[in-house]
């Protein structure tokens, strides 16, 4: 079982910056990837930025260059980061953490609200 808690999100105007974290514990020695997701209404979850257990990562179009994934694995607490700059109005989402273990198992965040408006 790994556990998945996320934090960060909130209320940021258009151009702002936030930055999401996502806690995973429990059985944490086995996972690929960590990656971050969002959801609005209407519109399909979609895969934000990835990053595996070697360090790499991977971006959807549309905020490279703007979101950086990052990782820390400390004490048994591996915590992925996602660092949001130059938000824009359909940045606006639930933003979902997930784990990937290498057995296929994929355990899931109960997310959080970021909201960019005026």
């Amino acid at each position: 079982q790994v556990n998945l808690v996320e934090s960060g999100g909130g209320l940021v105007q258009p151009g702002g910056s936030l930055r999401l974290s996502c806690a995973a514990s429990g059985r944490i020695f086995d996972i690929y990837a960590m990656t971050w997701y969002r959801q609005s209404p209407g519109r399909e979850r979609e895969l934000v930025a990835q990053i595996t257990n070697s360090g790499s990562t991977n971006y959807e179009d549309s905020v490279k260059g703007r979101f950086t994934i990052t990782r820390q694995n400390a004490k048994g607490l591996y915590t992925v980061y996602l660092q949001m700059d130059s938000l824009r109005p359909e940045d606006t989402a639930v933003y979902v953490c997930s784990a990937e273990r290498w057995d296929g198992q994929i355990f899931w965040g109960q997310g959080t609200q970021v909201s960019v408006f005026s």
